[in-house]
């Protein structure tokens, strides 16, 4: 379980395996290799992802996580290369404070960034703003509405516009800086989560609508 809130991000230093089958992926992070341990949970881009072996390295550690069909075929993963970079995030504890939304690692689909709009200049004294523009499978947008949360690349964003399938998020100066938002252009593929309410609401109107 995770919230979506990124704590680092990370860069794929070596991919191994098949493109339909299954793929083991190193990835570098700052994280502490004294606070991972084998079959951890990690939010890589939005899906979580075993750890199956980790170690130390200079400036914190390397992790490999498996991702098996499933995740190839949902996901963006598959089209990750050495050097693509990742946002993390460490699986929830007890006590932590939840400070995005629950978000479960089980990403349904991939959505694209369709605009970029820049909101303020880069001279800003806080940093550059930024409104995205994604969209949606046809199959996931019911599940989006203006106000509530969807979680894209890992990242837990409030959705600021809906119109059919597609709605639009604003990115402030901080969250670019910190994740992948930064680097996000036209095109882009994005690992979307929509929010598990918004999901088990729509599947209790589906069985009460079959009797």
């Amino acid at each position: 379980m995770f919230t979506g809130i990124v704590t680092d991000v990370g860069e794929v230093a070596a991919v191994e395996g098949s493109q339909s089958t299954l793929k083991r992926l190193r990835i570098h992070a700052s994280y502490d290799p004294a606070t991972i341990a084998l079959g951890a949970s990690i939010a890589c881009g939005g899906p979580c992802l075993t750890v199956v072996a980790f170690g130390p390295r200079e400036g914190g550690c390397w992790f490999d996580v498996d991702a098996a069909a499933e995740t190839l075929e949902r996901t963006t993963v598959g089209e990750w290369r050495v050097g693509t970079k990742v946002n993390l995030e460490r699986s929830l504890k007890i006590g932590d404070e939840l400070g995005g939304h629950i978000v479960t690692g089980h990403v349904d689909g991939v959505a694209a960034i369709v605009a970029r709009e820049a909101i303020t200049a880069g001279d800003d004294p806080w940093g550059p703003t930024a409104r995205f523009v994604v969209k949606a499978p046809h199959a996931l947008s019911p599940f989006i509405a203006e106000k509530g949360s969807v979680c894209l690349d890992g990242t837990s964003l409030t959705v600021n516009s809906v119109s059919d399938n597609l709605f639009s998020v604003l990115i402030i100066p901080h969250t670019l800086a910190v994740t992948t938002w930064g680097e996000r252009q036209v095109g882009d593929r994005l690992n979307l989560e929509v929010d598990l309410m918004a999901r088990y609401a729509a599947r209790l109107a589906d069985a009460r609508r079959a009797g």
